[in-house]
């Protein structure tokens, strides 16, 4: 054998074996999945989403669906093969493992951030409510229980939904217009809507579960037309007070924005 030839395969030898460690090691990603959605009009696991006391609540139809996102668990391993199937799927996305898990290295530490989100989330989407209607939060005392969700994705509907119970669209009919609304957003206490992420795969979990409008915060909006569903109207938000105003306009047929 040649030095020349020798020298070919020692490199061969080495590009295959970059080739095989780049193929197994294990990446700083997290891959994604539409997850579930749940109508926070209704019930889940036989307990009402949304129970208010201390004021006369209303009758509703229709549904306001939060949505959500599933992911692999901060222990899992994510390799190549995983990241360059995911980029050629639409149920899937890749996603950076610190956008996914930016608190925490297991999954008791993340759970416990997540659910402290959601804390904080249910206390701002009540305040937003209340404020929104005039109403004060030390006669009227509103509980949000919502199992095995995390995170603070589901403040606008949360808050959408407490409105919806106290007051409907302030004359007498529902915020949803009797139709399945969807959405995603965070919300403060001011009522201020704010991005999330995953909302192409929850737009894709809402359509599922038969949505057939999606509130979606304003900036992400180009987020959202990515993978958009066939027969799923997005509508865009940046307040808690825009997102009623469109609902009201779209039950109505008056102008509703767009992305």
């Amino acid at each position: 054998m040649s030095a020349r030839t020798r020298a070919l395969a020692v490199c061969t030898a080495l590009v295959l074996a970059l080739l095989v460690t780049a193929v197994l090691a294990p990446l700083p990603y997290a891959l994604a999945y539409p997850g579930m959605t749940a109508n926070v009009l209704g019930n889940d696991e036989g307990k009402p989403v949304i129970t208010i006391s201390g004021a006369r609540t209303r009758k509703t139809s229709g549904q306001l669906r939060m949505t959500s996102i599933v992911a692999t668990g901060p222990e899992a391993t994510v390799h190549l093969p995983d990241i360059v199937s995911g980029w050629f799927r639409t149920d899937e996305a890749v996603m950076p493992r610190e956008a996914v898990y930016p608190v925490g290295e297991n999954t008791e530490e993340i759970a416990e951030h997540n659910a402290q989100q959601m804390r904080e989330s249910q206390d701002s989407a009540t305040s937003a409510a209340l404020g929104q209607l005039g109403k004060s939060g030390q006669d009227i005392k509103v509980k949000l229980s919502l199992a095995d969700v995390g995170g603070p994705s589901a403040g606008l509907m949360f808050a959408l939904g407490i409105v919806d119970k106290l007051d409907g669209d302030g004359a007498g009919h529902d915020l949803t217009g009797g139709h399945t609304i969807a959405g995603t957003g965070t919300i403060t206490a001011g009522g201020k809507v704010g991005a999330v992420g995953g909302v192409p795969l929850k737009t894709q979990a809402a359509r599922r579960d038969g949505a057939t409008v999606f509130l979606v915060p304003r900036k992400e909006c180009t987020d959202a037309q990515a993978e958009l569903p066939k027969g799923l109207r997005l509508i865009p938000v940046s307040t808690l007070d825009g997102a009623m105003d469109s609902l009201k306009a779209l039950r109505t047929g008056g102008k509703v924005p767009s992305c």
